[in-house]
């Protein structure tokens, strides 16, 4: 079932979802680097800008960011040539008070981030399929940030490379109308 839309979006945001098959192609690092200027230019609370990235684009990095992945994400999330973990400050710089909206200002910028590799031909993957005291532990993250997610970043692949259940599931999600959205 193809999806169907009620009014007329970016193309962008049309064409994302989340694709599993990754090619193990080399991502350029300036084609990364645009993608987390995307995600700089997010709007935040206070324009407090509470996200920070650890960015797995090397072997040695690709390795321990793979080693926090949950099996189920590794049998796909391994090719990808780029895994970047998304992490959410949970204080205000200015006060050292809670910030109540580092997790919403983070998904913000992941979301900018998503639609500008979508613009560039690019795919990505965002999970929660990982273990955060693993992660915690391996990237030494600070205890005033939440992890937000880890997010696998690449060029389609080849769905056939996929095990049978995944290839089933390789398409676009459909989503609620817009009616049930409303309380």
């Amino acid at each position: 079932m193809e999806r169907e839309f009620d009014y007329d979006v970016l193309p962008e945001i049309k064409n994302r979802w989340s694709p599993r098959a990754f090619a193990s192609d080399p991502i350029a690092k300036e084609e990364v680097r645009a993608l987390l200027e995307a995600a700089r230019y997010a709007p935040s609370c206070f324009n407090e800008q509470p996200w920070r990235f650890f960015l797995a684009d090397n072997e040695e990095n690709l390795v321990k960011m793979r080693s926090v992945l949950a099996p189920m994400n590794q049998q796909w999330a391994n090719r990808a040539p780029i895994l970047l973990m998304i992490l959410a400050k949970k204080t205000f710089e200015a006060n050292g008070k809670e910030n109540a909206w580092h997790m919403f200002d983070a998904g913000t910028a992941w979301g900018y981030l998503s639609l500008e590799a979508q613009r560039r031909g690019l795919i990505t993957h965002a999970m929660g399929g990982f273990s955060q005291p693993l992660a915690r532990d391996v990237f030494a993250v600070p205890e005033d940030y939440d992890i937000v997610t880890i997010v696998a970043i690449g060029k389609r692949g080849d769905k056939g490379q996929l095990d049978t259940e995944l290839q089933t599931r390789e398409s676009p999600g459909l989503r609620k109308s817009l009616s049930e959205l409303f309380i």
